[in-house]
C-alpha cells in the first residue's frame, strides 16, 4: 500500500478492525518512511457489474458517480459524511444483491432517490430534479406535492 503522503510503498498495519457496516475491514496504516497515518477499508472483491445507461451504453459499475451525485445533492444540508456512506453502501449492498451482470441506471437511481427521501428532504428534490430531469416548474412542484402528502 502506497503513503498517500510521501509515495512510499513501505507501510504497515497498526490496527485492524471491522468497519461499521461489517461488509469491510478498516485498517490504521503507518508509513515506514515519513511516519505518518492513514486509513484503508479493504472489501471482498465482487463480480463486476455493468450499468445500462439511458441511452443503452454499459459501463463498468463506479462507486465514485453515485458518491459524488448523493454529496451535491447534500451540499449545504445538516447531513454527515458517514450518513452520505452509509446510504452508499445500502445502495450498493442492494445492488449486489440482485445477483444480475448488468442493472440499468434507473434502478440505481430509484435506490439512491428511495434512500434520501428517508435521509433528507431537501436533498431528495434536488436529486430528483437533477435525475428525472425536471424541465419545468410545474414538474418540480408535482414532485414536491408527492413528497408533502407523503409526510
Amino acid at each position: 500500500m502506497k503513503c498517500p503522503f510521501c509515495g512510499a510503498e513501505l507501510t504497515k498495519v497498526v490496527d485492524s478492525r471491522p468497519s461499521d457496516d461489517n461488509n469491510s475491514i478498516r485498517r490504521r496504516r503507518q508509513c515506514e518512511s515519513c511516519g505518518r497515518r492513514f486509513t484503508t477499508y479493504e472489501k471482498l472483491e465482487t463480480f463486476p457489474i455493468m450499468v445500462i445507461k439511458k441511452d443503452n451504453n454499459r459501463e463498468p459499475y463506479d462507486r465514485a458517480k453515485i458518491e459524488a451525485g448523493v454529496l451535491r445533492a447534500c451540499h449545504k444540508r445538516p447531513v454527515s459524511i458517514q450518513q452520505v456512506n452509509q446510504l452508499i453502501d445500502e445502495v450498493e449492498n442492494k445492488i449486489f444483491s440482485l445477483d444480475v451482470k448488468e442493472v440499468p441506471s434507473s434502478v440505481i437511481g430509484e435506490m439512491v432517490m428511495d434512500k434520501l427521501k428517508d435521509l433528507e428532504a431537501v436533498a431528495y428534490v434536488r436529486f430528483a430534479s437533477v435525475y428525472r430531469e425536471f424541465t419545468d416548474v410545474d414538474t418540480f412542484a408535482e414532485e414536491l406535492s408527492k413528497l408533502m402528502k407523503k409526510k
